[in-house]
């Protein structure tokens, strides 16, 4: 169950991070949106550390994952840059963060 409210609060965090894209050029009232999916996503955060997900594995799936994912949508949404640099960067956090993963494990 850690897991899958670690993977909550990973999808409510980019949802936050896309809403602050959204009220910082758009209508204010993504403000909302931005508070719920940050707060959402701090308690799903802190119910995947109470399941039994070490912090520092969980901050660095969450912190990676969200910033692919966010780059990504960013792209996708906003026609923002998303340049081979940027990718080999996002394969870099990947690779630290399975790291750490595999370190945690053994």
């Amino acid at each position: 169950m850690a897991w899958i409210f670690l993977v909550g609060a990973i999808l409510l965090e980019v949802a936050g991070t896309l809403a602050l894209r959204m009220a910082a050029t758009g209508p204010r009232r993504w403000f909302v949106a931005v508070g719920l999916g940050y707060v959402g996503a701090f308690t799903l955060l802190a119910l995947a550390l109470a399941g039994g997900i070490g912090l520092g594995v969980a901050y660095g799936i969450w912190a990676a994952v969200g910033v692919a994912l966010t780059a990504v949508l960013s792209r996708v949404l906003f026609g923002e840059p998303l340049t081979w640099l940027m990718g080999l960067g996002i394969v870099l956090v990947a690779g630290g963060v399975l790291l750490i993963e595999t370190g945690a494990a053994g």
